[in-house]
């Protein structure tokens, strides 16, 4: 972006702080902001029938929440929500547009960022039904541990539960075994990562894909605490 865009931003982003579980967007209803997380994680829900939710896609500080209005659309069917608590700046939905409209490179950004988060999307659905839960669990571990700035982020069973799909006894389990490998600490509803490149090892390849490909179409190398 070039200096006027920076200036644009400036004067009309609105920074908070936003606690686990706020919602940021309802399915269905008008999206009135588009959301651009610093050190928070947003999660987009699916709901079936009966209840059962789904996480299928995960959002940090590599890029936005609120893609439909880029896309020229004021709603979809999915839930958007605040996962790990953190700060975050959101911007009008109109002046996005603006934004979006004058600017170039934020266009191109924009259009890439759309591929890697569809190419998240999709290997999260491959993930879901090809994999165990605690090769799951591991996966949403590594996306989680590289949107925060800190190696421990809050998280209880029934949130985790939540995002994957899963009852909490599944996830119960699942952490156990990472926890008994040395992997991560779980106390509390604290999640505390002590071996980064262990817990890569637990996942499945889905993860890797997933950041091979933004790191590919974005350009830029995303972080990892590995060692």
């Amino acid at each position: 972006m070039d200096a006027t865009d920076l200036s644009f931003l400036r004067a009309n982003l609105e920074e908070a702080h936003y606690v686990s579980g706020s919602i940021l967007i309802e399915p269905h209803q008008k999206t009135e902001y588009v959301y651009f997380p610093y050190n928070c994680v947003v999660s987009i829900i699916n709901t079936v029938s009966g209840g059962s939710t789904v996480e299928v896609g995960t959002i940090g500080n590599e890029g936005m929440a609120g893609l439909q209005i880029f896309l020229d659309a004021d709603a979809v069917p999915s839930r958007t929500l605040v996962q790990v608590a953190g700060e975050m700046a959101r911007l009008r939905a109109d002046k996005f547009r603006e934004l979006a409209d004058r600017s170039a490179g934020c266009r191109k950004f924009l259009n890439r960022y759309t591929l890697a988060f569809l190419a998240q999307v999709s290997q999260t659905a491959t993930c879901n039904r090809a994999h165990t839960i605690d090769e799951r669990c591991a996966r949403w571990l590594l996306m989680t541990h590289d949107r925060v700035t800190s190696d421990t982020f809050n998280l209880t069973h029934e949130f985790l539960a939540f995002m994957l799909g899963v009852r909490r006894a599944g996830v119960t389990v699942a952490a156990g075994i990472l926890q008994k490998a040395g992997l991560i600490t779980y106390k509390r509803g604290n999640i505390t990562v002590l071996d980064r490149k262990g817990l890569e090892e637990a996942s499945c390849d889905c993860y890797q894909i997933v950041r091979t490909e933004f790191e590919r179409l974005l350009e830029t190398q995303m972080k990892s605490r590995i060692g």
